[in-house]
């Protein structure tokens, strides 16, 4: 099953390291990442689970849950999480699925056989409110993942839900953003009163509109 983007994210009932869970409890109507790790015990996913666990108030304050998944046990993931704590300096606290049966990892799409038969490779879900996939990334084994480039991903996407609005490339939190193509010229000071700038008659910006 390949999961697209505007696809319902499936549900499923997994156990965990923090015990177990029902996917669309706990995201509880909030934005949800779910990310996926090659094996327990790596370095690569070390750093990365580490680091996001010191992002926790950045994922906090924009109401997001956070999960992890590999395909080993959750005795392993306990004893791997004391190494993430002591190396990396924090505390993780988010739920590493344990997926040994790789039911979630099969429903979705996180193991490319062409890449390895039976490990995940680093696949990101970005998932709303709505339950549907607002965004996937897919990295490779041996590079980890920038995480200041999924909160960044995130705050586009929470905003431009809300607004009719696009964000340019490099775009971050607090920039101009790009007035979407089906708002008229003449129409835009009703919608954007803090004005905007015509580039050309198809590109016309404007400050964040949720920004003071």
């Amino acid at each position: 099953m390949s999961i697209k983007l505007g696809d319902t994210a499936p549900n499923f009932k997994a156990e965990t390291s923090i015990g177990p869970i029902d996917f669309y409890e706990y995201i509880d109507g909030g934005w949800a990442v779910l990310y996926s790790h090659p094996s327990d015990y790596t370095p690569v996913c070390t750093t990365e689970l580490g680091r996001t666990a010191q992002l926790k108030s950045e994922f906090e304050k924009r109401n997001v849950k956070v999960l992890a998944l590999s395909v080993d046990s959750v005795e392993d993931h306990l004893e791997w999480i004391k190494d993430i704590n002591e190396t990396q300096n924090t505390t993780v606290e988010f739920p590493i699925i344990a997926d040994k049966d790789r039911k979630v990892a099969e429903l979705y799409d996180m193991i490319h056989p062409n890449a390895s038969a039976t490990a995940t490779v680093r696949s990101v879900f970005v998932i709303g409110p709505d339950k549907k996939v607002k965004l996937t990334l897919t990295y490779p084994a041996s590079t980890g993942r920038n995480f200041n480039e999924v909160l960044r991903v995130i705050d586009s996407l929470q905003l431009t839900d809300k607004y009719s609005v696009a964000t340019p490339a490099d775009w971050t939190d607090g920039q101009d953003v790009i007035v979407v193509p089906a708002i008229k010229t003449e129409d835009i000071p009703a919608k954007f009163p803090k004005g905007y700038t015509e580039i050309k008659p198809y590109l016309r910006t404007t400050p964040q509109p949720n920004k003071d």
